[in-house]
Formats: structure tokens, sequence, C-alpha cells
């Protein structure tokens, strides 16, 4: 075992060394990071389709998908039919150089606990790019795209990632790399609140990154660079202009648009067991119900982020509702995002961070 993590050593470090010779002074990286597309019959097709022409249109040298490809409406599905992933491959594999894959619980094999899940990830797996070093367990492990590592880490079920993980973090870190972790379930949210202060949320600021991706949640939600203390008090860094500085907390980002249904958050629906407490919202840099996306402009002295709002013409006679539960009376009073705006694309909000 010995021998085996130390061979996975020598591996990470020259895969560092030899993207690092080759694409210094090259100019930005760009990634294109959506979550929740949703290929299916429970999804918003006309977001889903929308979302994906945007993003092919702004050029990204990558792809990192936050997990949820497809939203199936059958329990206990026997079979992942080929036209999901057909659809998958066309819109979501074929047109990026570089593809990086989140496992979503809709993207398993069913449990009683989702009995709607695809069982596709064993088809979609193979659409992706892969791992430069992979993980100890399937469906985690870490790939150098531009100036960033990415670390991709498996929610089911959860493994403190500590171990195998902040070797390959300090060897970047010397390299002068951003780090980027995804998740597919966020550590922290207001969508409907897990307290996972002294466990996720933990282990994930504790390895220091600069930015965690998650999805799972069907809305988008940036909160201001965070750090905590060992009694778990959350430690905020804030910033009217979302602009940081590399090394004093992480952001931590719920991508949840890309084509899945929205769901009010825990508050906006009056449900006391998953609301938020008031440090968690105080923490929040923003939040919003819509069809979006987000490119990542990677440099060597800068990480820079633009969230693309997607509004889509909800025609009252189709069969689609970008609700979820449309009919529930919640929805008389929460507007969506692109409420009164004009169909397209358009910025959202911006977040950057600088070297020291």
């Amino acid at each position: 075992m010995i021998k085996k993590w130390f061979a996975i050593k020598i591996i990470f470090i020259l895969s560092l060394a030899m993207f690092v010779s080759y694409s210094i002074g090259e100019g930005a990286t760009r990634i294109v990071v959506v979550g929740d597309t949703g290929t299916g019959e429970r999804a918003y097709a006309p977001g889903f389709m929308a979302v994906q022409k945007a993003m092919r249109e702004k050029d990204a040298d990558a792809l990192l998908h936050l997990g949820d490809f497809v939203y199936q409406p059958d329990f206990f599905p026997q079979s992942c039919p080929n036209r999901y992933i057909k659809e998958i491959k066309e819109t979501l594999s074929d047109p990026y150089p570089i593809k990086l894959f989140v496992a979503g619980d809709n993207d398993l094999p069913p449990k009683k606990w989702k009995p709607k899940a695809s069982g596709c990830w064993v088809k979609i797996d193979h659409l992706d790019s892969g791992f430069d070093v992979p993980g100890p367990r399937a469906n985690e492990g870490t790939r150098v795209i531009g100036n960033a590592l990415i670390g991709i880490i498996n929610n089911y079920p959860w493994q403190d990632p500590t171990s195998w993980l902040a070797p390959r973090i300090k060897e970047a870190r010397k390299q002068g790399m951003w780090i980027i972790l995804a998740v597919h379930e966020p550590a922290v949210t207001t969508a409907w609140y897990l307290d996972k202060r002294n466990t996720i949320l933990k282990q994930l600021n504790s390895l220091k990154p600069d930015l965690v991706l998650a999805g799972n949640q069907h809305s988008y939600e940036r909160f201001h660079l965070m750090n905590q203390t060992e009694e778990g008090a959350l430690k905020i860094v804030k910033s009217v202009s979302g602009k940081y500085r590399s090394g004093d907390g992480t952001i931590h980002i719920v991508s949840g648009g890309g084509g899945a249904t929205f769901k009010p958050f825990a508050d906006q629906q009056n449900k006391d067991k998953g609301t938020a407490p008031e440090d968690v919202f105080d923490a929040l840099a923003n939040r919003a119900l819509m069809n979006h996306f987000i490119t990542l402009d990677v440099s060597k002295e800068k990480l820079e982020g633009i969230v693309w709002r997607v509004c889509v013409k909800d025609a009252l006679d189709d069969e689609w509702d970008p609700r979820w539960k449309a009919g529930k009376k919640f929805w008389k009073s929460i507007p969506l995002e692109c409420d009164g705006k004009p169909v397209g694309v358009s910025v959202y909000e911006t977040f950057q961070f600088s070297r020291q």
C-alpha cells in the first residue's frame, strides 16, 4: 500500500511539472461550470436547451459538471435509455476538449431514499476525460486544468478526503496553482439547511481551497470567503465588489440551475426545519432561483468568475414549467430571477480571486 501511494504521488508531481512547463505564459484557461442539467422527463427542457447552447458559445477549454445529468420519471428503473446518453454526449461532452463530471445522486442506481435515480452513471462516466490521478475510491480524483488543480470528491458515501487530497493540494500550491474542489451535495446552503459545519464543511475548509463548487440544490448561491474556528463558528470575509485575496478563506458556491426545476429556499416555504441559522445567512453573498452557468477564467495571477443568468420565454400553453410543484401556494409570493427580464443571456454577478 505504501509503495502504491508513493507511486501515485510521483505520478501526480510529474503531471504538475509537465503542465507548468507547457502552459505558463499562454494566457487564461476558461472552464465552464454547470450543475443539475437534468436530461429527462422530470427536468425543465427549455431551460436546459438554452443553458447548454449559451455555454457552448463561451468557447470554453473545459466543462466541469456538478452532477445530476438525468431526471427520469420511473420508480426503480431497470435500465438507462440510450436517448439520455445521446443527448448528454451531444450537448455536454462532445463540445468540450476536456470534461470532468461529478456523480449526482440522481445519476447513481436507485435506492429506497432515491427511488427515481436513473442508474445512468455507468454510461455517463465514460463520456468525461477522467483524472490525471484517481483518488482512493471510485468517482473521485484530481486533474490539472489551466493553472488550477480540480479535485472531485465523491459524496456517496462521504469520506473525509484529507489524507489523499491534502498532499496533492500542497504540491499544487508550490506550483502557484489555484485550488478548486467539486462535490455534488453542498457543505453549506440556505436552500435546505443541514448542519455540516463540524463535519464536511470543516473538512473542506481545512484543505484551504480557493473555491468549492456544488450542485444538488436547484438554485444559485454564493457565500463570502469563509473560515471557521475549532468550535465551529464561521469566520467571514465580506466583499461588496466580490473581489477577494487568495489565502483569506474559501468561497462556497451552489450551482444547480442547469435545467432542473427550481425549488424554493426553505425560508421562502416557511419551513423552520430546513431554514439556515442567522450566521449562515450572514455569510451569504447572493442567491437566486434561475437557470444559469458559470465561467471561470483561470490565469496565473487571477481566478475570475462570471455567473451567467439565462432567461427563457415561459410559454403558458406548453407542458413545461420551471417551478418544482408549480401548483403549490407558496409560489404566489416567490419571485424568479428572470421575472420581468428580457429573454436571453446576461451577467448576474462576478467574483474574483487575486494573489496577495
